[in-house]
């Protein structure tokens, strides 16, 4: 809170001293209250018209847990939707701005653990709302022409409040994943992963900051004995200082590979794990579906290229159980959202060998 009071409160003495031209472009504003504790969705009273340009700034917090420190801020917890259908998204930060595709009513959520569908069904029961307290301020301004000239406005009118710049910065180097990568879209888009092609073949960079994500490639490659995963990275930061197989620890950054069987495993650069060890994904939801394994441990290495190689099938054996047959898709994965820490690392010459075949998934 900027000078110690609510986004709310704020608004409503900035707006209150616009000039007459700034308010005119500004076709409807409203500060929309999200308690942690309100099951989806509310209705932000925000009719919008296909075309229209809207802009979301927000502020606070949700808190799933204070004890633990599960806290979450508007970049994960904060949903929308348009017309009361999918897809559902959320910002790639705590603010964003976007065209509307169709007719309807701007809807907001705030999520207690996972969505079932692209429209914005929940995949956990709705009683998890119970424990959450907190809640987000959430500005929706629907502008009458451009938002970026709205919001250049604003930012001269009020130098202080950082929102405005946040979201200026943010139009001006938007996030643009690496081609043929999506993100999990139940975890919703974001800007960790950015492909690098500064010296020499591509690679991907990524940063996380409080926040996770997994991007993903879909692939087609047969899982036989001498199929091998083979690809560099340089970790420069981990997101984690402990152990990563406990809930309230998992922050990690990985490659993984998803199988035909709807399966995952994950090799990561764990924190304190020694090399070799795998366990299940300590997130309940993840559980039946991810296992881990750890392929490099603590500081020595960090800051320099490190080439792996890994036979899939042994590796699966050994940590999940009888193989598939096929490779279905990969997986970058990057969580530093329980601990509120930083992961910083780059990926490259990701590449799986076998049955005489090399495909490669990022050059």
């Amino acid at each position: 809170m900027a000078g110690g009071l609510p986004w709310a409160e704020r608004w409503v003495r900035l707006s209150a001293a616009l000039a007459p031209a700034l308010r005119a472009a500004i076709a409807e504003a409203r500060i929309v209250r999200m308690p942690g504790d309100v099951p989806p969705w509310t209705d932000s009273g925000v009719q919008l018209a296909k075309g229209d340009e809207v802009s979301v700034l927000a502020e606070g917090r949700i808190v799933a847990s204070e004890a633990a420190n599960l806290v979450f801020r508007p970049r994960y917890a904060l949903w929308s939707r348009v017309g009361g259908r999918g897809p559902i998204w959320t910002g790639t930060r705590d603010t964003q701005t976007f065209r509307a595709e169709r007719d309807g009513a701007l809807e907001l959520a705030i999520l207690a653990g996972e969505w079932k569908t692209p429209d914005g069904t929940l995949g956990t029961p709705v009683e998890a709302y119970a424990a959450q307290r907190g809640a987000i301020d959430a500005l929706v301004i629907r502008w009458r022409g451009e938002a970026k000239g709205g919001l250049e406005a604003l930012q001269r009118a009020a130098p202080d409040e950082s929102l405005f710049a946040e979201e200026l910065a943010r139009c001006a180097a938007p996030a643009v994943r690496p081609a043929g990568w999506s993100y999990l879209w139940f975890l919703g888009q974001s800007e960790t992963f950015r492909m690098r092609r500064g010296g020499g073949r591509p690679s991907i960079e990524c940063r996380s900051e409080d926040d996770v994500a997994i991007l993903r490639r879909p692939l087609d490659f047969a899982l036989e004995a001498d199929t091998e995963l083979r690809w560099r990275w340089k970790i420069e930061e981990l997101p984690s200082r402990a152990p990563e197989d406990t809930l309230l620890c998992h922050d990690y950054l990985s490659l993984a590979l998803e199988f035909e069987n709807g399966r995952d495993l994950s090799w990561l650069w764990s924190a304190a794990l020694a090399p070799e060890t795998h366990f299940a994904c300590p997130i309940p939801q993840w559980t039946p579906r991810e296992t881990h394994l750890v392929v490099r441990s603590g500081p020595a290495g960090l800051g320099e290229w490190q080439d792996e190689r890994r036979s899939v099938q042994a590796d699966y054996r050994r940590a999940i159980g009888e193989p598939p047959r096929r490779v279905v898709a990969a997986w970058l994965i990057a969580t530093s959202v329980f601990q509120h820490g930083t992961g910083r690392a780059e990926f490259a010459e990701i590449a799986l060998h076998g049955g005489g075949r090399v495909l490669e998934v990022c050059g």
